[in-house]
């Protein structure tokens, strides 16, 4: 197997990935260390830096044997149709021809000759808008009481007083986790704690995208 990396947008998103893969016994590098057979998972320090350096990041893999893959694991956001067109732009540059006009339900693969093989996770599940927080939402056990009410002490904040701005998802999701039995953790460590399920349907798809990008064994 080549090199295999996952490229994400920011540290709580490597923290939560991290701790999903691990949940499912996929073997993960140590943070910022490379090891053969094993997955890399690489914090890009924001959507522009990723879209910006990708196209220089391929070319730097042609060549390599046995053929490498990379993951890009990127938030929707409130654009996702922007934010897919964006990648596209940047992949065409790199060379692939074959990347589809939207994104695939179940994760993206595109397989060319002489090219990584590239993987594309829009979160939160590939359709939606949003983030990171949006997929955590969907990891909420349906029967959880403590999700309504902390999504109604938000919305109670008068306008004037919401020093989240426009980050009312993530001000809900750390309302949440702040009233679990240990406040606070952050999403990767509530998966761990189970306060967020790792069974959920959308974290077992975004699994089964992950394993099809990168076959691996599991890790007992």
């Amino acid at each position: 197997m080549g090199r295999m990396m996952l490229l994400v947008e920011g540290s709580d998103d490597s923290n939560a990935v991290f701790h999903l893969l691990r949940r499912y016994g996929l073997p993960i590098a140590e943070r910022r260390r490379s090891f053969p057979g094993r997955l890399t998972i690489e914090d890009g320090n924001g959507i522009e830096r990723i879209l910006e350096s990708l196209p220089l990041r391929i070319q730097t893999m042609i060549g390599e044997e046995p053929q490498p893959r990379l993951g890009l694991v990127l938030d929707a956001d409130s654009y996702p149709d922007w934010r897919w067109h964006a990648l596209c732009d940047r992949l065409l540059r790199a060379g692939y021809q074959t990347t589809p006009s939207v994104p695939v339900a179940d994760g993206t693969l595109l397989i060319e000759d002489g090219k990584p093989i590239i993987g594309i996770w829009m979160m939160p599940d590939n359709q939606l808008p949003g983030a990171l927080e949006e997929f955590a939402q969907l990891l909420i056990p349906p029967n959880d009481h403590l999700w309504p009410r902390a999504i109604q002490a938000v919305q109670e904040i008068p306008l004037e007083d919401r020093r989240f701005g426009d980050n009312e998802m993530k001000a809900k999701m750390h309302t949440w986790l702040a009233w679990q039995a240990e406040p606070g953790k952050p999403i990767g460590q509530a998966i761990t704690k189970h306060y967020l399920d790792p069974n959920a349907a959308v974290a077992q798809k975004f699994v089964a995208w992950v394993r099809r990008l990168f076959p691996m064994p599991v890790v007992e």
